[in-house]
């Protein structure tokens, strides 16, 4: 019998999720996953997590909560960074501590920490502690992970073809839903965890789709297009998402005359993207007359307000393509 190893559906799942689930597989072990995010799964989470923390991290919770019973190990590793010269938010590294002392009753924790920061070789140590919670053999954790970047790898051209990974139906063969084809580009910047759950982000890219837009993110640009851009900025950036959020703002800008508005989607409560967006509006509006608008989700799921905005924002992007080209967004 397979050893089962649980993965959240939460948070860093949405971005790494291919690479983890070939190298346990390739490792031998099973891998579980919870369901996809549901009002029941927020509702737990929101219920046994502190107030001040932010919707992702009570949500991941939720999931933990979901999956606890079903596994032999819990995959929460401790990220610090994954890119030389920077960190990841806070939350990744102490969420291994919080759910330790939030929920009982858990499997083995997976906790190993990975920092890069300053060697991106130090990824490679991680891995073979992480590997050798399932065998005991380096060679094989090697041969694996080797396996798991050909995956991720492949994930990621598919995701700056224009593709979008489809959260449950086909998670296990990573296939994707092609995005329609749509009249007017609009990029959406934001986390991972945040774009691509469908139900905190009350179905913001269908919503989108519905109207007619074909969504760009983050993720469709080059790494090394984003650095080139964010590199221009005064100082260095040194959190991870704040890089390729801004590098990916500048692009659009500088180089990409078919965007025709950004949406900035940040989660209340989230100190990086109150100071990364605020820097991305600024940003926009002192360089471009694109529109520009920020939406903001929480533990409240009311969407008509969300409606009403997107809405607007898309008929008045309309109105002035077709009527008042010369005039700013902004006045």
């Amino acid at each position: 019998m397979s050893i089962k190893v649980g993965i959240p559906k939460s948070l860093f799942y949405y971005q790494m999720y291919p690479l983890w689930n070939t190298f346990f597989e390739e490792l031998g072990a099973e891998v579980v996953t919870s369901q996809s995010t549901t009002k029941k799964v927020l509702d737990n989470g929101v219920r046994i997590c502190v107030d001040e923390a932010c919707v992702p991290v009570k949500l991941f919770h939720g999931h933990v909560l979901e999956i606890k019973d079903k596994v032999d190990f819990l995959f929460i590793p401790r990220l610090t960074s994954i890119s030389k010269g920077e960190y990841v938010c806070p939350k990744f590294g102490g969420l291994p501590d919080m759910i330790k002392n939030t929920i009982k009753g858990l499997p083995e924790i997976i906790d190993v920490e990975i920092n890069c920061r300053k060697d991106e070789n130090n990824e490679l140590d991680s891995i073979i502690k992480i590997g050798s919670f399932i065998v005991d053999d380096e060679k094989l954790i090697r041969r694996a992970y080797r396996a798991a970047l050909d995956k991720f790898n492949d994930y990621n051209e598919d995701i700056k073809k224009g593709f979008m990974p489809e959260d449950e139906k086909n998670r296990k063969s990573n296939l994707f839903v092609v995005k329609d084809s749509g009249i007017i580009n609009i990029a959406v910047i934001g986390h991972p965890y945040n774009l691509y759950d469908s139900y905190i982000n009350m179905n913001l890219f269908k919503k989108l789709r519905t109207h007619g837009v074909n969504i760009i993110t983050q993720e469709m640009i080059s790494d090394d297009i984003v650095s080139h851009h964010a590199a221009k900025l005064n100082k260095r950036v040194f959190w991870n998402f704040g890089r390729k959020a801004l590098g990916s703002v500048m692009h659009m800008i500088e180089e990409r005359s078919d965007i025709k508005g950004i949406i900035y989607l940040m989660s209340f409560g989230c100190g990086i993207d109150a100071f990364i967006g605020d820097l991305a509006e600024r940003t926009v509006r002192r360089n471009t007359d694109i529109p520009f608008i920020y939406v903001t989700i929480d533990e409240h799921s009311g969407e008509a307000g969300l409606d009403t905005r997107l809405e607007a924002f898309i008929d008045m992007i309309r109105w002035r393509e077709n009527n008042e080209v010369d005039i700013s967004a902004y006045g």
